[in-house]
């Protein structure tokens, strides 16, 4: 499995590919997403790819299909409202939102195929989406209803803020390895 970068104006001949993985993580237990909301996604993605410093991973096996997937783009520095953004921002309140998360690299739904779970894909590809991330800051969100994620983020040195995100989705925020509010945010 080889993991490669792909830019904005690169992904559409993967969408297809990204748009299987998403259907096959997305709509098993705890996600239980409806399989056109996959369709949904892949449609999302062609402007997630016009956003500010869009960055993307796939991870293809030997015949070039899709096994796994990372994008992530900066977070602007007027927070959006759209999606869980005005959730987040309830959470964390305007102050450490503006400090911790505006200007961050932030990933967006990163998936592994089942079938490629284990070799160390999810750990790999949101760091390849990040790692140009200025001065550490890169974050991510997941649900604490997927069990085994949190977990396995910690692992990997994402470090999970205490603040309960509102929302039936039960949203955590993960800021990355290096985050300089690491520190700050310790419960």
């Amino acid at each position: 499995m080889r993991v490669g970068h792909v830019d904005g104006a690169g992904i559409g001949p993967y969408a297809d590919g990204i748009q299987r993985v998403y259907t096959d993580v997305f709509s098993a237990p705890p996600w239980n997403e409806d399989p056109g909301t996959a369709a949904l996604y892949a449609g999302r993605l062609a402007s997630d790819a016009a956003r500010t410093g869009f960055a993307a991973a796939l991870a293809l096996d030997d015949a070039d299909a899709a096994t796994g997937f990372a994008t992530a783009w900066t977070t602007p520095d007027v927070f959006p409202a759209e999606r869980s953004y005005g959730q987040v921002a309830a959470a964390l309140g305007p102050d450490r939102v503006a400090a911790w998360l505006c200007g961050a690299v932030q990933v967006d739904e990163p998936a592994v195929a089942p079938t490629a779970r284990g070799t160390g894909l999810g750990a790999r590809l949101p760091a390849a989406v990040t790692d140009a991330a200025p001065d550490g800051r890169r974050r991510l969100l997941t649900s604490v209803h997927a069990e085994a994620t949190p977990g396995f983020y910690a692992q990997v040195g994402r470090h999970r803020l205490p603040d309960t995100v509102p929302g039936r989705a039960g949203l955590a925020v993960l800021l990355g390895p290096r985050h300089p509010a690491r520190a700050r945010s310790a419960p």
